[in-house]
């Protein structure tokens, strides 16, 4: 029998990475009826129709699908919702100019970051969530340029993270392997990470479907799983069986995960980067091996001047009119990564 493949449109798909899901599962890569594959017909065609020329490849409209259960109807809601928003938030002119320089500050406070693979080959991403101060964190930076390094990670794990895995592992890589670490929050800040987690969750949710492959909270204090209820109650039931509420005694289910050697020593690993783990960024698309350059970075859309570290009011011309508002509470500041709920 002829091994399985994702059928592909020559207007819009141009991968340079496999594209087969490495696993079963209807209406994944490779996977899909033929049903399914008119459906992803009908949507594109729509979205044409409709005005739409950009980010229509076939996985793209494959993940939308998949968010609305194939609801076409549905998933193309959801995609011009998405593009209004990327129009409003200014995603594309953030992703090719924004620069983050006062990122190792904020991470004394709060370290947030990509580190190598799991088990599945896929990008592990780690959150340190108990040292959070958010007075002197806005001496260093801003709520709102939080969230823009929130998109802006966002966007380079779908390129160029998840391709260079994907071209590692030899098939096709779609989600990440979240870590959050919860030591140091107590229960008077319990409320905060039921905030940060519902903020993080409106933008991956609504505007990344389909990136969250496992999720482990670790050190997760006493009384977190009330919390934890009733955030399951915004939650798809399909992401709540993603995620995995530990305590301190983590070690040995995060470690059938993740392999030793890629997990930070701090985490029960051994691994102990030149330089801190949280600033190396070590992973496969830092391998010339298996690392292209991102597709974004080829437009010459958003060419202009690079977004630094300046008083939120003359940041940007692109406000966050769609995305979840900073507030007041440390974790509802509009921060937070690649914890992606909702997924």
């Amino acid at each position: 029998m002829a091994a399985p493949q994702l059928k592909t449109d020559s207007k819009y798909d141009n991968y340079d990475y496999p594209t087969t899901s490495p696993t079963v599962q209807s209406g994944h890569p490779g996977h899909t009826t033929p049903e399914q594959d008119a459906q992803v017909y009908q949507l594109r065609t729509q979205l044409e129709q409709a005005g739409y020329s950009e980010r229509l490849d076939t996985l793209s409209m494959l993940r939308f699908l998949r968010a609305r259960k194939f609801n076409v109807n549905l998933a193309k809601q959801m995609f011009i919702d998405c593009e209004k928003w990327r129009k409003e938030f200014g995603v594309d002119h953030l992703v090719r100019n924004f620069d983050y320089k006062e990122k190792p500050k904020v991470f004394q406070y709060y370290p947030q970051y990509y580190h190598k693979t799991d088990k599945d080959g896929r990008p592990v991403y780690i959150e340190q969530l108990g040292g959070i101060d958010l007075t002197a964190m806005y001496k260093i930076t801003s709520g709102e340029r939080m969230l823009q390094n929130l998109v802006v990670e966002y966007e380079k794990l779908a390129d160029p993270r998840l391709p260079a895995c994907s071209r590692k592992s030899k098939h096709l890589l779609e989600t990440s392997c979240s870590i959050l670490d919860l030591k140091g929050v107590g229960l008077s800040k319990i409320s905060s990470v039921y905030g940060y987690v519902k903020q993080t969750s409106a933008i991956s949710q609504d505007y990344y479907p389909e990136r969250l492959g496992k999720m482990y909270l670790i050190n997760a204090p006493w009384g977190f799983s009330s919390v934890f209820s009733i955030i399951k109650g915004f939650l798809d039931p399909v992401t709540v069986g993603k995620i995995h509420v530990l305590g301190t005694g983590y070690q040995s289910e995060l470690l059938a995960q993740v392999p030793k050697e890629n997990l930070p020593k701090l985490f029960g690993g051994t691994c102990d980067c030149e330089g801190g783990c949280a600033l190396s960024d070590a992973g496969p698309w830092q391998d010339p091996q298996w690392s292209k350059p991102p597709k974004w970075a080829d437009s010459k859309a958003g060419a202009s001047t690079t977004i630094d570290n300046e008083p939120s009011s003359t940041i940007s011309t692109h406000e966050p009119q769609r995305a979840p508002q900073p507030s007041s509470e440390p974790h509802n500041a509009g921060i937070g990564q690649q914890a992606p709920m909702g997924q």
